[in-house]
């Protein structure tokens, strides 16, 4: 094993990610030191993780923060507020790896950035990818070998796959996603489906967007489009199965017939310290998968007319040049309005999915050979979903 300690940036410290990759951080101490950690606004938990870990940077990316807002003995750091806040995280000089586990477009610039200071970038965040998968992937393959490495559980279980295989080309990836609490629930009940019962995730625990997003399949659209790029496969190759007992995090089939999957409890810690410690494993502290507690593996297809969010990411992929950003944008607009608390909000999940639809049909083609023509499409796409909304 390679023991030298590894320097690692947070950004987006305080969310589910974040906190998971601080815990096993803590756990092996001996290999890991926490440089630099960021958040948007959850400014209180900041303050506790920057007390335990003591980095040598901490930002709030909310610009409605300022040096007054820090407790006297946390000044020991360097501070950043505002949007500057992740970038200086991403570049930080003391930084060997960057964990990007923010929400939103601003994933794409961090990632982007990073990548271009040198580092190696941990990525926990679907939009970079999504949004901008060619630039990304371009500007990995410039930073070199092992530059990007994929956090999301998913993805992860393709790479560990690909590694096991010793250089075979794959003929097939398999996605595999829990279903969802809609998984067996007909299309009416799930387009008249509220907020509360999209949030009642049977499997994970994570941040609410993410959680919207599992329910209408979306996240398992996005994740599609990250594997087209992280992973160079044909839009074709790609197989979602549904799996409701999260076990096979994912699969890869090969010319001979052979699958090679992997397996393991549903603890995101499991591959976020995978990827902060690759080519090494270290002990999670979670429960090893135990085969003789399993009822029985089962695997669906996926039903495209109850889960549009499928069909649209294939369109997209299909379509070409930003259309997997205005799909992400749209989607990310309708899922805010629709978490929205204000009382007597009517939005269903149904609305969700034809907010999408009718932003693709209304932005028509548009270009993503640059980060300017990215960041024009987001923002188009992002002030049409609001308008139909």
């Amino acid at each position: 094993m390679s023991l030298a300690i590894r320097r690692l940036a947070i950004l987006g410290s305080t969310g589910s990610i974040g906190t998971q990759a601080l815990d096993v951080a803590a756990r092996h101490a001996d290999r890991f030191a926490v440089v630099a950690l960021t958040a948007h606004g959850s400014a209180e938990k900041l303050f506790a993780q920057v007390r335990r870990f003591r980095p040598a940077l901490a930002g709030l990316a909310d610009p409605r923060f300022s040096l007054a807002d820090v407790p006297e003995d946390l000044r020991f750091c360097r501070w950043v507020f505002g949007p500057q806040a992740l970038t200086e995280a991403a570049t930080c000089p003391e930084a060997d790896m960057v964990l990007v586990s923010v929400v939103g477009m601003c994933g794409l610039t961090s990632v982007l950035t990073a990548l271009e200071h040198g580092k190696q970038v941990l990525l926990a965040n679907k939009e970079a990818l999504v949004a901008g998968g060619r630039l990304v992937m371009q500007a990995a393959q410039r930073a070199g070998e092992n530059a990007l490495l994929p956090v999301d559980s998913e993805h992860s279980a393709i790479f560990q796959c690909l590694r096991g295989a010793q250089g075979n080309p794959y003929t097939k990836i398999y996605l595999t996603c829990s279903g969802g609490p809609f998984r067996t629930w007909d299309k009416n009940a799930i387009d008249r489906a509220t907020r509360e019962q999209a949030l009642k995730h049977p499997t994970w625990t994570m941040g609410q967007k993410i959680t919207v997003d599992s329910a209408t399949l979306f996240n398992k659209a996005l994740e599609m489009i990250e594997a087209r790029y992280l992973f160079d496969a044909d839009p074709e190759q790609i197989q979602v199965l549904v799996h409701p007992q999260s076990v096979v995090h994912s699969a890869v089939g090969f010319a001979d017939g052979t699958v090679i999957a992997q397996l393991g409890t549903p603890d995101m810690r499991l591959p976020i310290l995978y990827a902060m410690a690759y080519p090494d494993r270290l002990p999670t502290g979670g429960e090893p998968l135990d085969f003789f507690t399993l009822n029985g593996l089962t695997f669906e297809r996926p039903d495209p007319v109850r889960f549009p969010s499928l069909r649209l990411a294939a369109e997209c992929l299909a379509a070409g040049g930003a259309a997997c950003c205005v799909l992400n944008a749209a989607n990310e607009v309708a899922v805010q309005r629709f978490l929205q608390l204000e009382s007597g909000n009517p939005m269903t999940v149904g609305r969700i999915y034809a907010v999408v639809e009718e932003t693709l049909q209304r932005v028509g083609n548009l270009p993503a050979d640059t980060f300017s023509q990215v960041l024009e499409a987001d923002r188009l796409a992002r002030e049409t979903a609001t308008r139909l909304l």
